[in-house]
């Protein structure tokens, strides 16, 4: 056998070798910010590959991702190398193969797997809070490369080396000098994120040239050719939504969409390139598939945080978007449309605008009252967003999106969400007559309490002292008369959360100062229920609380 071996010779196809130079040469000439020939890019792809339309092109593409999600680290190709291949694929597959009409016809039935993965994990995020010493004490954001100064303190690299250059010379936080201007990684903390996000399925963006205990992350981010080849594709998307038929728009508008599922990079140039304007035109179309492509890419541009002002500030655009949101021509397009004003409503700024738009505080109630179980989370995330600002208030009360969250209540998908909107609503006393005044109410509350998740235990409990404290007298006895109330609180304060139980505490408070407490409870189990929380002033701490923590963070689709 060792003789044997010694006479064996290693055997390389001529013609794959002959394909894995050419398609190499091509990812250095995209590198080089180049365009290859397209005579040599046919050769490659119709006469090499095999690949001569745009379907098998588009499953070559679909398989491709597909092996990038399961990829593992250590074996070949490099997910770099196929995130190169699958960019030079998708640009071929528009520049040799056209705009096919038979791709209009495609039905988007894949959308919402495509789609699930961006927007429920941005939602999740909303509702999900950053654990304090995982947020940077500069931006409040998760860090993304987390380093020590002289000082002992960790902040974003980025964030701390921009306040250095420009020309601070002490901590940001302790306000100390700065013995050096050393930046020390903080490789436990960072692990310790990467894992917390893993487990919350968040996306966690890794810095450039990291070390090894973000490899796996770094590995996956797209290569400097898949990059330029990505901008070429999109200069040719972008180009057929200006100038081409509307089957063509079409085709691009999918294009566009797909493209803009997947990294900042590709969010940041396509909107830099002029495509929203183009789509937003596309949002009035009478073809069900051009409108749903068409808000689905603005959608996934929309999580991109600088294209939210070029969405914002765009004509006509969000009045377009409400449009599609009311009288959209599938249901698909319907929820995305929501879930674009739930995005594009993570900046305060834009809150009021939205919530102003004609039309769109209604309809946001109606598809909560009566969509499908993801349109339903689309329309509570989206109002929650509005309801945190404090002049919308009247406007959702108006608009009937109170009713709808009392209803919601009663739906365990969303009630979650619900609660913690009307925690918000009712810390003004407008919001708490009208939701005092809607019969279910409290019943609803209560409800979430005995039965819902420890968050949704929370957001109820702080909606009734909100609720107690905001609402007057009717609305205070309304909460005392409640059937096993006392209870539910004594409950909370023991397997409750850190909040719920000091809300808990502040509610029964509250009725301890009611001139009807010894009616209703008889002054029983007061003293048990708070002998470790006693402080009288302590319920006054929690008047400005924020009724539910979020951290908004909005990087994707």
């Amino acid at each position: 056998m060792h003789k044997q071996s010694r006479k064996a010779t290693l055997f390389i196809d001529k013609e794959e070798e002959d394909l894995r130079v050419s398609f190499f040469s091509f990812l250095d000439e995209f590198e080089k910010g180049k365009i290859p020939n397209m005579v040599d890019l046919r050769m490659f792809f119709v006469e090499g590959l095999g690949i001569k339309d745009a379907k098998s092109s588009r499953a070559e593409i679909e398989f491709l991702e597909e092996q990038i999600v399961n990829h593992e680290g250590d074996i070949e190709p490099t997910a770099s190398v196929l995130n190169g291949f699958v960019a030079i694929a998708r640009y071929c597959r528009f520049l040799l193969y056209g705009f096919e009409e038979n791709e209009v016809e495609l039905q988007i039935g894949n959308q919402k797997k495509l789609r699930k993965g961006l927007i429920s994990q941005e939602i999740a995020e909303t509702f999900i809070t950053i654990p304090k010493d995982f947020c940077c004490p500069i931006s409040l954001d998760l860090m993304r490369d987390p380093v020590i100064i002289s000082t002992g303190q960790t902040y974003d690299r980025s964030l701390i080396s921009r306040w250095m250059e420009e020309g601070h010379c002490t901590c940001p936080k302790t306000g100390q000098m700065l013995m050096n201007t050393r930046l020390v990684p903080n490789r436990a903390l960072r692990n310790l994120i990467v894992q917390w996000c893993t487990a919350h399925g968040i996306p966690y963006d890794p810095p450039e040239n990291t070390d090894s205990l973000v490899e796996a992350f770094a590995a996956a981010m797209p290569s400097k050719a898949a990059i330029e080849a990505n901008r070429a594709t999109a200069t040719l998307l972008i180009h057929k939504l200006a100038s081409g038929s509307q089957h063509a728009k079409t085709v691009a508008a999918r294009g566009i969409r797909l493209l803009a599922k997947s990294g900042r990079e590709n969010r940041a140039f396509i909107a830099e390139a002029g495509a929203i304007p183009h789509l937003r035109n596309l949002l009035s179309s009478t073809n069900s598939v051009a409108q749903e492509n068409s808000v689905t890419a603005i959608l996934n541009l929309s999580i991109h945080d600088k294209n939210k002002s070029q969405i914002m500030d765009e004509t006509g655009c969000l009045g377009s978007i409400v449009g599609v949101l009311r009288f959209g021509l599938t249901t698909e397009a319907r929820e995305n449309a929501a879930a674009t004003l739930f995005s594009l409503s993570a900046v305060h700024d834009y809150k009021k605008r939205i919530a102003d738009e004609e039309g769109a505080v209604e309809a946001l109630a109606g598809l909560l009252r009566a969509g499908t179980p993801r349109g339903k989370k689309d329309a509570v995330t989206a109002l929650f967003n509005l309801s945190t600002h404090t002049e919308n208030c009247l406007r959702m009360i108006e608009a009937g999106a109170v009713t709808a969250l009392v209803g919601a209540l009663g739906n365990e998908g969303v009630a979650e969400e619900a609660a913690g909107a009307l925690a918000l609503i009712v810390r003004q006393p407008i919001g708490a007559k009208a939701v005092g005044g809607e019969e279910m109410a409290v019943a609803g509350l209560i409800g979430m309490m005995r039965c819902g998740t420890p968050r949704g235990k929370e957001n109820a409990v702080a909606a009734l002292l909100e609720l107690c404290r905001s609402g007057g007298t009717v609305a205070t006895e309304k909460v005392l008369k409640a059937p096993a109330l006392w209870g539910l609180l004594q409950s909370l304060l023991f397997t409750g959360t850190k909040r719920a139980r000091r809300k808990a505490a502040s509610l029964a408070r509250v009725f301890q100062r009611c001139e009807n407490y010894s009616l209703h409870f008889g002054g029983l189990g007061a003293g048990y229920a708070f002998a470790g929380n006693s402080a009288p002033n302590r319920d006054s701490s929690f008047v400005n609380e924020v009724s539910v923590p979020v951290s908004i963070s909005v990087p994707v689709l």
